[in-house]
């Protein structure tokens, strides 16, 4: 298939589907349980209604930004995704590269095939964050996370939402297996997850959740991840104006609001709708984010008009990596920047600042008429 007839980010999902074998698409694609909540983040977007205003010279737009402080060209950034050198045996590195190319912020999974430091030396040029589960071996994760700020990442990503691992039915079904010639690189152990009971919760591949997070992980955590590193602090997964405040009370720098793909509890919200609440209990306090559902430069538009200071991409990176590696992780993103400019331009946004609250309805505003 030639790039040129991959045009939209949905063109890169169906060229995946076709390649991936069962085992690799079931575990990137699926979701939690019935799947609502993976069907919602995409479904969400299209209630959402753009009212643009003309006659304002968008001749020239700037989509720049910043995330604590560094500046980053699009308001497009990348969500973890684990194990990325089952899609491309590029993996992480390949995606790394590509967001230093467009000058944008990867954050890198725990369960990368290729170590931190590595990832770190493939694009010294990028920013780069460290996503983190807490581990009931605390060492464990304090190694991590002391590794990860020597390395030069400049934040952690704390993810929150998964005490436990979400049931995902094509894992249970087929077993998924992790591909032995390939390692979980910032780990010094192997898993044979072949003899696993498929009937337990596959966590990422790694053996079960009471080897990955610990479920008895807790607000009182974060005041102990400030005393082993300086690195600023996001909470991944919240969804919730009551967990916004506690979040804003105990001094962490940033929220991501995310459902984990819909891979964890299936029912809850899709993140753009979670989003204005999430952002009007944080106020000035702490930067949003959010990801989950983002396939177009529109959805990207309304998110940042709800509140959202950037979006993060996981499942289109993967699907770049499978098409070309490196150079697929990019044209996803110079889709989803050609794409912003055009909303922009179309909306009469000249920049950032230009996308207010105002842009976006709810469809019944207009269905009421």
């Amino acid at each position: 298939m030639s790039s040129d007839s991959l045009v939209c980010l949905k063109d890169f999902e169906q060229y995946a589907k076709g390649q991936l074998d069962r085992n690799a698409w079931g575990y990137f694609s699926t979701g939690a349980e019935q799947c609502q909540t993976l069907r919602e983040n995409e479904e969400a977007f299209k209630r959402l209604h753009l009212r643009p205003r003309f006659l304002r010279d968008v001749s020239v737009r700037d989509m720049s930004t910043s995330l604590l402080g560094y500046r980053v060209d699009i308001p497009v950034a990348i969500s973890p995704s684990a194990m990325q050198a089952i899609a491309s045996p590029q993996g992480e590195i390949g995606t790394a590269k590509a967001a230093e190319q467009f000058q944008t912020c990867m954050i890198c999974s725990t369960y990368s095939n290729f170590t931190l430091e590595d990832i770190m030396r493939s694009s010294p040029g990028g920013l780069k964050w460290f996503q983190l589960y807490v581990r009931p071996d605390r060492e464990t994760t304090k190694a991590l996370v002391q590794r990860a700020e020597r390395a030069g990442y400049k934040a952690l990503v704390l993810t929150v939402d998964l005490p436990i691992v979400g049931r995902r039915y094509p894992d249970l079904r087929h077993g998924f297996s992790h591909p032995p010639h390939l390692e979980v690189a910032n780990f010094n152990f192997q898993h044979d997850l072949d003899k696993k009971d498929r009937n337990e919760a596959l966590d990422y591949g790694l053996g079960g959740p009471g080897q990955s997070s610990d479920p008895a992980l807790s607000w009182k955590d974060i005041a102990w991840l400030r005393s082993i590193s300086s690195l600023p602090i996001i909470l991944k997964g919240i969804l919730t104006a009551e967990d916004a405040l506690l979040a804003v009370q105990h001094g962490v720098d940033g929220i991501l609001v995310s459902n984990h793909g819909g891979r964890q509890l299936d029912g809850g919200p899709a993140t753009i709708e979670a989003l204005p609440e999430i952002v009007a209990a944080a106020g000035e306090k702490l930067e949003v984010y959010m990801d989950g559902g983002v396939r177009t430069g529109t959805d990207v538009l309304k998110a940042l008009a709800l509140g959202a200071r950037a979006v993060f991409i996981g499942r289109p990176v993967v699907w770049g990596l499978c098409y070309k590696g490196q150079e697929g992780v990019a044209k996803v993103l110079n889709i989803l920047k050609e794409e912003l400019s055009l909303a922009m331009a179309l909306s009469g946004c000249r920049s950032i600042a230009d996308i207010k609250p105002s842009l976006v309805v709810r469809e019944s505003h207009y269905s009421k008429l």
